[in-house]
């Protein structure tokens, strides 16, 4: 009976000692969408050949396979390093000092890299005659074999000649889809007709 009671009176006690089971926090991996800084978390997507209209699809091409040769940690951002041996490669070594300030130029959300849309802003700065002579971004630009002195809107002197010039970029991004469409069409029907002559050629064979 003592035992009993002792028992019953513990178990309340111990009970209160030890409160209430923990759960999910607010703070919890289960209480967030993503973790921080993934390219799911909350950054927005966007579309380079949507709001780079200026360049063609080569030139985009050409630009995001620069971005990647040098994205060395493959997390879709060119961090300081990278950067520092990027301009070594192409033979425009930079200082510390100079490596930040290229990134703070463009570095809209001030994370201290690039993403591949703050590496599209350079060259849209370079196309526009906006970069110094004498900076590392000019360098970059320059030095990376990719031509834009003749894209976007750099000459255009009024709103007017502006529009007139990205209805003539739109134009010219909807021809270069039907381009490759009118390729992928010819070489799917090349291909069809080499399997067609195989197949031929096996029953001449058989024969």
């Amino acid at each position: 009976m003592a035992a009993a009671a002792a028992a019953a009176a513990e178990g309340p006690a111990g009970r209160r000692g030890r409160g209430p089971e923990p759960g999910p926090g607010p703070g919890s991996p289960a209480g967030r969408p993503g973790a921080e800084g993934s390219p799911g978390g909350g950054r927005r997507v966007f579309s380079p050949a949507g709001e780079f209209r200026e360049f063609s699809r080569r030139q985009l091409r050409d630009m995001e396979r620069l971005f990647r040769q040098y994205d060395a940690g493959k997390d879709g951002f060119i961090d300081l390093m990278e950067l520092k041996l990027m301009m070594e490669k192409l033979g425009a070594p930079q200082t510390h000092l100079g490596l930040k300030n290229m990134i703070k130029e463009v570095d809209e959300d001030l994370d201290s890299k690039l993403s591949f849309r703050e590496f599209l802003l350079i060259f849209r700065k370079a196309a526009a005659g906006e970069l110094q002579e004498d900076s590392g971004l000019h360098a970059l630009a320059r030095l990376s074999e990719i031509d834009v002195s003749t894209e976007g809107v750099k000459g255009a002197k009024s709103f007017f000649e502006a529009k007139v010039q990205a209805i003539h970029d739109a134009s010219r991004f909807e021809e270069e889809i039907k381009a490759e469409q009118e390729e992928k069409k010819k070489q799917a029907e090349e291909l069809k007709q080499r399997k067609a002559a195989f197949k031929e050629l096996q029953s001449t064979f058989k024969q």
